[in-house]
């Protein structure tokens, strides 16, 4: 049994695609201090989750921030091939598991999620994407909120 999903269908299909991408990843530093750094990650279907990993992530700062504050966010990005800039990003932040494992990850439980470039009128971005793939986006819109 799956989990309820925050993602509309563009995203989910981004998510559920198997593209291997790297995201960037932000924490908050015990002084506050913002920390972003790139990062591999899966959709984790089952849970509904972002399931952040990498080389020994539990040696990381990332997971010590997420250890002790239980908050993160990923944005995952690129730009559409083709002509002009057709930048695309799916942006979730919410509440984050530090699991020891193994494997050791971070988890990200969604509690917003935000999207832009990944369908619509230019279908530029991930539309782009999952057509190449042979699964054409019709979601008729480029962004949400949940």
């Amino acid at each position: 049994m799956t989990t309820p999903t925050p993602f509309n269908e563009i995203e989910h299909r981004f998510l559920t695609s198997g593209q291997s991408s790297l995201g960037r990843v932000a924490t908050v530093g015990r002084d506050g201090t913002p920390h972003v750094v790139p990062s591999g990650w899966t959709y984790n279907e089952v849970l509904g989750t972002l399931d952040v990993t990498g080389r020994d992530v539990q040696t990381t700062k990332k997971f010590r921030d997420v250890a002790r504050a239980g908050r993160a966010a990923i944005v995952i990005d690129g730009v559409a091939e083709g002509e002009g800039w057709n930048p695309w990003a799916i942006e979730i932040a919410g509440r984050a598991e530090a699991i020891y494992g193994p494997p050791a990850l971070i988890r990200i439980h969604p509690e917003r999620v935000r999207s832009w470039g990944l369908g619509g009128a230019n279908a530029g971005g991930c539309a782009a994407f999952l057509q190449r793939l042979g699964r054409p986006c019709n979601d008729g819109g480029s962004a949400s909120v949940a």
